[in-house]
């Protein structure tokens, strides 16, 4: 499984992309920081995340996007995901809240900080479903770095029987990821607030994302 399920997740992902109808929200804001090479956190539900690497090829094309150094555990199923993200050309951090969380967090401030993009799932690898983990707020405190939660969805679509009812748009199925306002965290902010605020946010354009395609 580890040798041959992340190729041909890959080839699934890039058959299954090239044939969804897409639209978008927010791009416009983000283009200004895409052309500065403005480094950015993102962050998106664990659910929502079966087609992220092939969109962040497509937005690089598209509009300028980097490709981002992307949060994978240290479990077997995180290699998976590693093994996976790589064949899109994303680079991998190894770490989680519940295995070397504090590792991983030194290693994402590194990557920021010397100018690239990173993805985040808050609330991976284990849930409680789309509640966010503090590591992200932490990670925007410590970096400067602003914080630009997004959603996806797609319709028709199979929600799996998974802990975050993990989403699979089906062929030719309508599509839309949404792009939130990118948040800068001070030092001095009171985490909890922040964290609190930046859920609502991820919850707010993940439903934005389900009414553009009527899910």
């Amino acid at each position: 499984m580890l040798r041959l399920g992340p190729p041909l997740a890959a080839t699934a992902v890039r058959a299954l992309g090239a044939t969804l109808r897409i639209s978008d929200q927010g791009v416009e804001a983000l283009e200004p920081l895409w052309a500065a090479r403005r480094p950015l956190i993102y962050a998106v539900w664990h659910g929502r995340i079966l087609m992220v690497p092939w969109l962040n090829v497509q937005l690089r094309r598209t509009h300028g996007a980097r490709l981002a150094r992307v949060l994978a555990s240290r479990s077997r199923d995180g290699e998976m995901v590693a093994r996976w993200v790589q064949r899109f050309g994303l680079a991998v951090v190894r770490g989680s809240s519940s295995r070397g969380g504090a590792a991983a967090l030194r290693a994402l401030a590194a990557a920021v900080q010397a100018g690239e993009d990173v993805a985040v799932v808050p609330d991976g690898p284990r849930g409680p479903a789309e509640r966010l983990q503090p590591g992200v707020v932490a990670l925007a405190a410590l970096t400067g770095a602003p914080i630009v939660p997004f959603g996806f969805s797609a319709h028709p679509a199979r929600r799996l029987h998974s802990w975050d009812r993990f989403l699979v748009p089906l062929p030719f199925a309508r599509a839309a990821v949404v792009f939130g306002t990118a948040a800068l965290v001070s030092r001095e902010a009171d985490r909890e607030t922040v964290r609190a605020d930046l859920e609502r946010a991820l919850q707010d354009v993940t439903a934005r994302a389900d009414r553009l395609v009527g899910a």
